[in-house]
């Protein structure tokens, strides 16, 4: 029996890491590696890839840096192929592409009746089709053939139960990205092998490159009036930090969720739980 610390061992287990060199994607590819997982870091920025595969294989885990465009279908085919080349399989698959754009934010300067169609529709792409749904169908035909099933992990985001003011495009998308894992986990499991597993983890407010112009006020480092806004509603009081998702995901990679598909897990400080009352 399968039971205690050793239900989470992702020993012998192949991941990919889509959007792997990213604040999110880079903690998420160290927290599978520490849990026994070979990792394949895929990503447009392949220096970065390739500084996280060394930081990984110096702590004795296992690795691969893949170029990865999500607007190129090609270049996911070329990691899925590489990926089955050098490991042989593919277990768990993280969806960690996504993000926003200034473009596509309201703002005193930007109203939503001049908002570009193409800045709605790059984020849409962004966060929907290169960020889940084309790794799914590329990465998935691999792992339906798993005797031992796997697991997709897509990530959604707050956006996806309560929207968010100024960000219609990303809220939108991920909203979408929700609805497309639950509808995901049945497909899979009618059509073709009810071991494969896919659910996602919606994250709270948590620090990145995309984001961090609106929470964090460049001149003086404190926390703008939204950001303000955003602590005053997350009970725990602070941002999350990339290491607050490892525990969710491996628990959703590993047999330890065996019986589990098709939800979406908040990871937000209580901020989904607080009405502001």
């Amino acid at each position: 029996m399968n039971t205690g610390i050793s239900i989470f061992d992702l020993t012998g287990k192949v991941a990919v890491v889509t959007g792997g060199a990213g604040v999110l994607g880079k903690g998420m590819a160290e927290g599978l590696a520490s849990a026994g997982a070979s990792v394949a870091i895929a990503d447009v920025m392949l220096d970065k890839a390739q500084q996280l595969k060394q930081e990984i294989e110096s702590q004795g885990g296992k690795a691969l840096a893949l170029y990865m465009d999500a607007f190129n279908k090609e270049t996911i085919e070329e990691c899925a192929q590489t990926i089955v080349k050098e490991w042989g399989k593919i277990d768990i698959l993280v969806n960690g592409v996504g993000g926003n754009m200034k473009q596509a934010t309201t703002s005193p300067e930007l109203s939503f009746f001049d908002i570009p169609a193409d800045a709605f529709q790059k984020v849409v792409s962004l966060n929907l089709l290169g960020g889940a749904i084309i790794p799914s169908q590329v990465f998935g035909k691999y792992m339906v053939k798993n005797t031992e099933g796997g697991s997709i992990i897509n990530i959604a985001s707050m956006n996806a139960i309560r929207p968010l003011t100024r960000i219609p495009g990303y809220s939108a998308a991920k909203s979408a990205v929700a609805n497309f894992t639950q509808w995901l986990a049945v497909h899979f499991a009618q059509e073709y092998n009810p071991k494969l597993r896919v659910n996602a983890i919606a994250p709270g407010f948590f620090l990145s490159e995309q984001n961090r112009y609106l929470l964090i006020d460049e001149k003086t480092g404190e926390p703008t009036p939204r950001g303000k806004t955003i602590l005053a509603h997350t009970p725990m009081g602070r941002y999350g930090d990339p290491s607050d998702l490892i525990g969710t995901l491996i628990w959703l990679a590993s047999d330890a969720s065996k019986f589990v598909t098709g939800i979406i897990v908040p990871v937000d400080g209580g901020f989904s739980a607080f009405s502001g009352v």
